[in-house]
């Protein structure tokens, strides 16, 4: 069986009373996308804070006690400040704390003998009623002495902090913080600090069944965009530029009321010319559109790359060598896919699926990365599009239950365009779930065709 965290009877509410308010909407994982996909129902403000309390808590619940017993972790300590909340603390706040509080320091803690996870707040405001508030300052003025009480009452054999040097997600304690923290705590704990590198990576990149019914939808509505971004609504041939449709991309967000976790970017590839062509270059008939687009919604981050072809007049479909280009960068993604295994290291994924690859003929350069709360998530590396090497980000293994950017490009000569080189990158969020890789809302198997209207 394959090893990841196990969820079902384990799942419990926290004591957190909700709203009663409209549902997400909520599909099923498929294999290939939708055509021209109709945008799915956007949440208000308080519909969305309903559901991220509700998958928080859950989160709280299912992932902490397991990932805690499985690093042999008796006391987590997290720290965060105001307009400064490390990765992890910013995904542990509930929705009506958008940000830390003066100090926020958060205590997870093992009583052991299958206790529950006691969750602490050592702060002046409380967390939502997901975290106990366990600080008097009327009593103990002092934040770090409070703290350090806290510890040496529980007497942990290992105490884990985010100091991480490879990995930005687990490396959120500052150095004065720590300071702090060290001074105040008694000489013989000190022995027992230790990294929580992999607990905070093992929380950030671990998906619970509730996030998984959700990110079809959101995905859904990345694609949506992307199809609207990709028509004649958007792009008229020979007038609009590419960066006119990028910040229509911007201004589209706006109306939904989402939030893009990057600029978006749009690219042209044109018979005759070398690389891609940006910025106010005009779309023409003839052109191959490329797109890298993503969202944040619900805390769960899309990260999509499609192509378009726009057809010259008279054309009902783009020329066979880009449809075949495609087709390459869709087998390099089922070589990659086949190489996912709980255990396996980033690195080793890639070392595996470009040897299949370049044995099958293709020209492949593969830069997958793990998403979910983050666009470029917590988790191994799978390639870098400047490495194509082992590298250290991608040293560590791959576990089930994650969610992944499948991004990756292929390269091929396209006789119609006089043997030119082009590049097919393609990119899309997919659940590995221990076993096997499932594209979210599907993949883009065909180019999307815009008229130009001639």
């Amino acid at each position: 069986m394959a090893k990841g965290i196990s969820f079902g009877a384990t799942l419990l509410m926290a004591s957190v009373t909700l709203p009663a308010v409209a549902a997400p909407s909520l599909m099923t994982m498929r294999e290939t996308e939708v055509s021209a996909p109709a945008l799915p129902t956007i949440l208000t403000a308080r519909e969305r804070a309903a559901v991220e309390n509700r998958i928080l808590a859950q989160r709280l619940d299912a992932i902490v006690p397991t990932i805690m017993r499985e690093q042999g972790i008796d006391l987590w300590l997290l720290v965060a400040r105001e307009y400064f909340e490390e990765p992890v603390v910013a995904s542990m706040l509930d929705a009506e704390n958008m940000h830390a509080r003066r100090r926020t320091i958060l205590i997870f803690h093992d009583p052991g003998d299958g206790k529950p996870i006691e969750r602490l707040t050592v702060s002046r405001y409380g967390l939502g009623g997901l975290f106990v508030p366990a600080w008097d300052p009327s009593k103990q003025p002092d934040q770090w002495q409070s703290v350090a009480d806290i510890i040496a009452a529980r007497d942990p054999a290992k105490i884990a902090i985010n100091t991480s040097d490879l990995y930005q997600f687990a490396d959120g304690l500052t150095l004065s913080q720590y300071n702090k923290f060290v001074a105040a705590l008694p000489i013989p704990l000190r022995q027992r600090i230790v990294s929580g590198e992999t607990l905070a990576i093992r929380w950030l990149e671990t998906r619970i069944p509730a996030e998984m019914e959700l990110y079809p939808a959101i995905v859904r509505t990345a694609h949506a965009v992307i199809g609207e971004a990709f028509s004649r609504a958007v792009i008229t041939p020979g007038v609009t530029t590419a960066e006119q449709v990028q910040w229509w991309y911007r201004e589209r967000l706006l109306q939904l009321g989402l939030d893009p976790w990057f600029h978006p970017s749009v690219a042209i590839q044109r018979q005759g010319t070398k690389g891609m062509l940006e910025g106010a270059e005009v779309i023409q008939p003839g052109d191959l559109l490329w797109t890298d687009f993503g969202i944040t919604y619900l805390r769960l981050n899309t990260d999509t790359q499609h192509l378009a072809y726009v057809l010259k007049p008279g054309e009902t479909n783009a020329p066979a060598g880009l449809r075949r280009g495609l087709a390459n960068s869709n087998r390099v993604q089922d070589i990659l896919s086949r190489h996912f295994a709980v255990g396996r290291s980033g690195n080793t994924v890639l070392a595996l699926a470009r040897a299949e690859a370049l044995a099958a003929g293709l020209d492949p350069s593969i830069y997958t990365h793990p998403i979910g709360l983050h666009g470029h998530g917590a988790g191994p590396s799978i390639g870098f599009w400047d490495n194509q090497n082992a590298d250290p980000r991608g040293s560590g293994i791959v576990n089930a239950n994650t969610a992944w950017s499948i991004e990756l490009t292929s390269y091929a000569d396209v006789a119609e365009w006089g043997g030119q080189r082009v590049d097919f990158r393609a990119e899309e969020n997919a659940f590995f779930d221990g076993t096997s890789v499932r594209y979210i809302d599907g993949r883009q198997t065909e180019i999307t065709l815009i008229p130009s209207g001639g």
